[in-house]
């Protein structure tokens, strides 16, 4: 399968951003809800739109509730990095003329302060926010957006995230999918075209 355009998640595949995410959560849930959350429980917030975290967490001030959670976010930036091998892969794919782009559950200001200073946005030709669409992953709009924004083929394009709202997303839209095992770690319930255990497995995928 040859294809020329692979579009990317951000949290959990481009940047490991588990720790810093959940824990700000914890922080946030603590001081609006005064209970103790664990990783385990909040680990479905890992690839939605932080308003639906909290909508879904029963949190009322949302917007207020969101803002206090970026700034939180912040405190544990010396924790978010960029996933190994995954720049040199976006050098490899640019260098072999496949365009990569992003659509991701990130809203613009948070694109910018959370995901530009890692150096990597020059790699991506296009970026969809959830601040580009109404409906947002795991329903198909992000992509079909960025589909029609692009002009891409949906069959020489692949999605590549770590959870299954991705796979959702991706396979509403019509698109391939592969799952990013390095972030989500693990499989179960993610029916993927390709499950990759490393970024380097992506360039295997580019034959000519």
């Amino acid at each position: 399968m040859m294809y020329n355009y692979i579009i990317f998640d951000i949290d959990g595949t481009i940047l490991d951003t588990e720790f810093a995410v959940l824990s700000s959560l914890q922080k946030l849930i603590f001081e609006e809800l005064n209970k103790n959350s664990s990783f385990e429980e909040l680990r479905f917030a890992l690839g939605i739109p932080g308003e639906v975290t909290l909508s879904k967490l029963g949190i009322n001030n949302i917007f207020e509730s969101n803002e206090k959670w970026n700034i939180y976010f912040k405190e544990y930036l010396d924790k978010v990095k960029v996933f190994d091998d995954i720049k040199d892969t976006l050098v490899k794919l640019n260098e072999m003329g496949i365009s990569t782009g992003i659509v991701t559950s990130k809203t613009k200001e948070e694109y910018i302060n959370d995901f530009v200073p890692f150096g990597l946005a020059n790699y991506f030709k296009l970026v969809v926010c959830a601040d580009d669409t109404e409906k947002h992953k795991p329903n198909p709009e992000p992509i079909l957006k960025f589909i029609e924004l692009s002009g891409v083929d949906k069959s020489n394009t692949l999605y590549i995230g770590d959870t299954k709202y991705d796979m959702e997303c991706a396979f509403s839209a019509g698109i391939d999918f592969a799952l990013a095992l390095w972030g989500a770690k693990v499989s179960i319930g993610i029916n993927a075209n390709y499950i990759f255990e490393k970024p380097k497995q992506i360039l295997e995928l580019i034959n000519f």
